[in-house]
């Protein structure tokens, strides 16, 4: 899983959250705090366990990335990032008890930093300043995206009232009626146009999803279809759903995604691109457009 920090580009609040004047904030030292805190939560977790695991392991009676993978199993860390993180920092993982605490919370850190990779949303770059607060955060090693949540607010609700043509991620709207636009309305509209669309590109809110998803996680979209001809559902919706599955799936996980009853009884796909059928463990890939068949019935 990824984590996504949102921190004052513009600089205008410090550590503790209160307002201050723009451009004397440090959003690299809020980033930092986060991670810290994070840290020294698995670092508690994993200390009130300790000398049990160490005992374990150096009986013999079971090994450290095992002991490891069961007390982190609730944080999604596997024992594959646990023992890339042993050998990577050089520790002895026969010897857990001769690890000092600088290196145990070292060990923290690299698990942390491979499981748990952070993607900066540098908020309120509608405010001059946050140009160098995304600066100082990219220049600091973070993967950042510059945002405006205040900007997407204002342009979702406009949408939602049928004021403007809008979706989120795009880098542009459309004013339906002017006339409908009150003073007040249109000049918000124009300083999200001049000061997030055209500066920055868009207000970056869906680019922190697509980020997390498909470039930090490598998420991948597939479609699936009951008629992979037409390329619909029963009542004739052309790719009526998108599901969101982890690099390296299979159809078979697809069929687990829809329905439990398509995973169990699941028998072979069709990649309707290609009009072929696949089996349980090819690899889907981006885009995929595939239709399970199982030998239960599809819910509705």
């Amino acid at each position: 899983s990824a984590l996504i920090v949102v921190a004052d580009a513009s600089r205008s609040t410090d550590p503790d959250g209160n307002p201050i004047k723009p451009g004397m904030g440090d959003p690299v030292e809020d980033v930092r705090i986060v991670e810290e805190e994070l840290d020294y939560w698995i670092y508690g977790l994993l200390s009130e366990d300790w000398k049990r695991i160490c005992r374990v392991v150096e009986n013999r009676v079971s090994k450290l990335i095992d002991e490891l993978s069961k007390k982190l199993s609730g944080l999604r860390i596997t024992g594959k990032l646990i023992d890339e993180a042993v050998d990577e920092l050089g520790l002895d993982e026969s010897r857990p008890s001769k690890w000092s605490e600088s290196q145990l919370l070292s060990f923290v850190r690299r698990l942390r930093e491979k499981s748990k990779p952070i993607i900066v949303a540098a908020n309120k770059i509608d405010i001059p300043e946050a140009e160098d607060g995304v600066k100082m955060l990219k220049n600091a090693g973070y993967t950042v995206v510059p945002v405006s949540a205040e900007a997407e607010r204002i342009l979702r609700m406009a949408a939602e009232k049928g004021l403007i043509r809008y979706l989120p991620g795009d880098s542009s709207f459309e004013i339906i009626d002017e006339e409908k636009l009150t003073a007040n309305q249109r000049k918000a509209l124009k300083l999200i146009e001049e000061k997030v669309l055209e500066k920055w590109g868009s207000t970056g809110v869906q680019e922190v999803v697509n980020k997390a998803y498909f470039e930090v996680l490598r998420y991948i979209p597939v479609y699936p279809v009951e008629d992979p001809e037409k390329l619909t559902d029963k009542d004739g919706n052309v790719l009526p759903d998108v599901y969101i599955l982890p690099s390296g799936s299979t159809p078979r996980d697809l069929a687990y995604a829809i329905h439990t009853d398509l995973g169990r009884t699941f028998l072979y796909a069709i990649d309707a691109k290609r009009k072929v059928r696949i089996g349980e463990n090819y690899e889907l890939k981006w885009g995929d457009v595939v239709s399970i068949v199982a030998t239960a019935r599809r819910p509705s």
